[in-house]
């Protein structure tokens, strides 16, 4: 191997900016990214995208903003010139979108870029700065122009003709710059957007401030089956603020395009958050599925720092653990909330909006809703079911686990159904009324939203009548996530998981970055209920588990609890394995396929189901229940047509 040298020189100014450009422009959506947020920190009401091919014959961004005057003009394109920063204190607490200084010099390195701009009020003045890719000192020429700034950036990569060559086709790029367009068009309610494809509008956006302006602008952007499956969220502590829309675990995606995550103003994709999302959705999403969010973080600029990434996509905290938590904290909390309640009052709105009668006023709504003038009947039965785990695999670990959970609440006689040896038939239960706790009671004054139950389909599906039509339970998932919240709360009621020590402590070979986390974060892992000792500079020692896992894995819940620590701060692995737990024993002692149920088992079921957290969906993210309006109903039969 031959090993040439050569004497050390400074780069071509023009080479340095196309090795720059390979840094920040990617493909025509990161040039629609750049001159976006310039336009956005111009403090632009309007802002007009225009593209042409995909983007790689034309990108031209026009804004109203303060605009660039003829003395900075020249300066505009130079490497590392920037109004943004002036001070490494300024860099440490920046606000602004664009600061590097390398965005229009790197694209007019490898375009041909002409620039218009006015900072005054009258449209006769204005000048224009012109770039092709050369290393040329910029001339300035004046230009007529409204107050504001106009980017042309023409035939990108004309002179890197290997980076051209990987461009995709047309559509493809075009749906990149769409992304990049409806990205910071999210970011910004209160400016007004338009985006334009070989002169075609393909977006026009108004301004708006309120609440139903934004609910457009997302339904616009996203669709409106994202805003009818989402809820608002709005959260703060600690110096953090989290608002934005959550999307019910039943309105998931195959893929993780739905996903708006923005600090201060600047969208971000974030390992951290990322998590953070992914634990909060961990309970209720079906396998393989992917939430959908809009979500607004805001915090001190000085305790994030967004200069760790030249495209500005990633964030670093300062306290990423309290910024862990609370996201976590603030999305569960928000999931938990959501039940059948919530979803069928939506569903009344629907039906007021499309009938213009009120949902209490449809025929059949309400018939049984009262046995007396001072209570309804369905409010008079708070009825757990617990179907007898005696029968099934694992059904003397469940039955345990439930004598625990009677034995918590020894003033209230937890109600069981189990199959009565005296009974008629083997499929009989004895029902005894118990009061629920797992979610406050509904208005007594208005109907069930679950309805009324008619009977069951096949030994497996719950028929019921609400105020809307039709609703379809499936009576096992709806019963399993009863059952499963229940022993779940039980668990958060001992305050603690039962250790158990292990007959033949584990050595586990580690790297010292796994020691390290070991010792440093000793407290937090002792609270897991696990015992973990430093028996070498890379070996650990595991001499204690949680009762529930003895028969895990030691080494690779260690392994990931400690991976989870070191990156995020937080791990919840231990959490998710005794859930797992917890949710097989769930649905061992839930009721089965083929039990039939008398009317009063039915009703009490759906009454359970509008008391208990995340009854919307079972323990695998399956729908536990869903509606067909009467609306609906009608069209099937053809009725009214």
């Amino acid at each position: 191997m031959t090993v040439t040298t050569s004497r050390i020189h400074v780069l071509d100014p023009r080479l340095a900016n196309q090795i720059a450009a390979g840094e920040v422009v990617e493909r025509p959506s990161s040039v629609t990214k750049e001159l976006i947020e310039n336009a956005i920190d111009a403090g632009s009401q309007r802002i007009e995208v225009d593209i042409e091919q995909g983007g790689a014959r034309l990108i031209k961004v026009r804004d109203d903003g303060i605009g660039i005057g003829e003395e900075d003009l020249p300066l505009a394109l130079a490497r590392h010139a920037t109004s943004k920063i002036g001070s490494l204190e300024d860099l440490e607490g920046v606000s602004s979108l664009g600061f590097r200084g390398e965005a229009l010099a790197s694209i007019s390195s490898v375009s041909r870029l002409e620039l218009i701009s006015n900072a005054e009020e009258d449209p006769r003045h204005g000048w224009r700065v012109v770039a092709e890719g050369r290393g040329m000192e910029a001339r300035v020429t004046p230009a007529p122009h409204p107050r504001g700034t106009s980017v042309g950036v023409r035939d990108l990569f004309f002179n890197t003709p290997a980076r051209r060559k990987f461009l995709r086709t047309e559509k493809t790029e075009f749906a990149h710059v769409e992304e990049a367009f409806r990205r910071q068009a999210l970011s910004r309610y209160d400016i007004a957007w338009v985006l334009r494809h070989n002169q075609k509008v393909i977006h026009q956006l108004p301004a708006g401030h309120s609440a139903a302006a934004r609910e457009r602008r997302i339904a616009s952007l996203l669709g409106k089956n994202f805003i009818e499956h989402a809820r608002y969220i709005e959260r703060e502590a600690g110096g953090l603020r989290l608002s934005g829309w959550v999307g019910l675990p039943t309105h998931s995606r195959s893929q993780a395009d739905q996903q708006y995550f923005f600090v201060n103003g600047r969208v971000v994709r974030d390992r951290l958050v990322a998590h953070a999302v992914r634990q909060a959705y961990r309970d209720v999403l079906f396998n393989g599925r992917h939430p959908v969010f809009v979500l607004y973080l805001e915090l001190d600029p000085d305790v994030v720092d967004v200069n760790v990434h030249p495209t500005k996509h990633e964030v670093r905290f300062r306290d990423g653990r309290m910024v862990h938590d609370f996201l976590y904290s603030s999305l569960h909390h928000c999931l938990a909330s959501a039940k059948p309640a919530e979803s069928a009052e939506e569903s009344n709105a629907d039906l007021t909006d499309m009938t213009g009668a009120s949902p209490q006023a449809v025929e059949g709504a309400g018939e049984h809703s009262e046995t007396n003038a001072e209570q309804p009947r369905w409010q008079q039965q708070g009825i757990a079911l617990t179907h007898s785990p005696a029968r099934h695999p694992g059904g003397e670990l469940v039955r345990r686990f439930m004598q625990g959970y009677q034995a918590l609440h020894p003033d209230h006689e937890e109600t069981l159904l189990t199959p009565q040896p005296s009974a008629p038939r083997a499929e009989s239960y004895e029902v005894r009324e118990a009061p629920l706790t797992t979610m406050p009671d509904a208005d007594p004054t208005a109907p069930p939203p679950l309805g009324f139950a008619l009977g069951q389909l096949h030994g497996i599906y719950i028929l019921a009548q609400n105020a809307q039509g039709l609703v379809l339970v499936d009576m096992h998932a709806a019963h399993e996530r009863i059952v499963y919240e229940r022993m779940k709360t039980q668990l958060a009621a001992a305050k603690g998981l039962d250790a158990q020590p292990l007959l033949v402590p584990v050595s586990i070979a580690a790297s010292r970055a796994e020691v390290a986390t070991a010792e440093s974060e000793q407290e937090a892992i002792a609270k897991l209920g696990i015992e973990l000792d430093i028996a070498g500079p890379e070996t650990l020692l595991v001499r204690q588990l949680p009762a529930l896992l003895a028969q895990a894995d030691p080494e690779a819940l260690v392994r990931q609890m400690l991976e989870e620590l070191a990156r995020y701060g937080r791990t919840h692995q231990v959490e998710a394995r005794v859930h797992e737990l917890l949710s097989t024993m769930a649905c061992h002692g839930s009721v089965r396929a083929n039990r039939r149920l008398t009317i009063d088992e039915m009703n009490a079921l759906l009454r359970d189901m509008e008391r208990t957290e995340r009854s919307d969906q079972c323990n695998h993210g399956r729908p536990t229940w869903t509606q067909m309006g009467l609306k609906a109903l009608d069209r099937l039969f053809l009725r009214g047509q």
